[in-house]
């Protein structure tokens, strides 16, 4: 029991110290996982899959869109932030822009401003103001700390793990097995998914800002996904998404663009 209380009062601690604020939207996130340490497993990470994958030159035109497209949306979160007095959070940030000559219809920002973008996606994205908002969504998630949170969690659901393996030492094995598999299941969708499609909707406003101020389009986002609705021939239902359905991130966007559109558009 003392030890099942110390546990309880260290996790208590770890919330209480781990707490950080998402930039606009105000939501209070765990981010028990150090800053340093998701850069440099993210910098490594980064330069791995680039150093062995086919990199288009900065000669080539659609790698220099990608970089102009980047540029634009990081000066834009530079001015973000330091409007909003955040400017701290960029200190440590090393951006780079790199387009990869795959068909793949993907584009990902790892946290520390390093982001990459598949060829196979530009066919989607059709313009500027389309690779925009993928590149604006994706920046958004790592200004957002949204890599961190999730590994947070991660540690958060193995900690309390630990702690209900502690209350179930004395039952029989079978018994700790099926509850710590029970614990495991409500974790997966009591706490990971929800939150999961918590980042995306606010990586779809952040970025939609942060595109916005660079000065494309935000109207440009409806279309995009529609045409990425389009090309989802299997949905998830949304309660088994990470992601919003198409539908509800089109009716979100859709309400937030007019708004987005007046304060940031420039």
């Amino acid at each position: 029991m003392r030890t099942i209380t110390s546990l309880s009062i260290l996790l208590i601690v770890f919330l209480l110290a781990g707490c950080k604020t998402v930039p606009v939207t105000g939501r209070k996130q765990l981010n028990l996982v150090p800053d340093f340490m998701i850069r440099e497993l993210s910098f490594s990470q980064y330069d791995s899959v680039v150093n062995y994958s086919r990199t288009l030159s900065q000669y080539d035109d659609r790698a220099q869109m990608v970089t102009r497209v980047g540029m634009r949306i990081q000066q834009a979160v530079e001015t973000y932030m330091n409007e909003n007095k955040i400017a701290k959070d960029l200190k440590n940030f090393k951006w780079a822009f790199n387009t990869i000559d795959e068909n793949v219809v993907n584009a990902w920002c790892m946290p520390g401003g390093k982001v990459v973008v598949y060829t196979g996606l530009l066919p989607v994205t059709q313009s500027e103001e389309g690779l925009a908002v993928v590149m604006g969504h994706e920046i958004a998630h790592a200004i957002a700390r949204h890599g961190n949170e999730r590994m947070s969690e991660g540690l958060l659901v193995n900690f309390g793990g630990l702690v209900l393996q502690e209350a179930l030492k004395n039952k029989k094995q079978e018994t700790q097995l099926l509850f710590l598999a029970l614990y495991m299941v409500g974790s997966n969708f009591a706490l990971s998914l929800p939150n999961s499609r918590m980042q995306e909707s606010e990586a779809d406003k952040l970025g939609l800002i942060f595109a916005s101020m660079a000065g494309y389009n935000p109207d440009a986002a409806i279309p995009f996904w529609q045409r990425m609705s389009a090309l989802n021939k299997i949905k998830t239902p949304e309660f088994l998404s990470t992601h919003p359905s198409d539908e509800t991130r089109i009716r979100k966007l859709t309400a937030l663009i007019p708004e987005i559109k007046e304060k940031y558009y420039r």
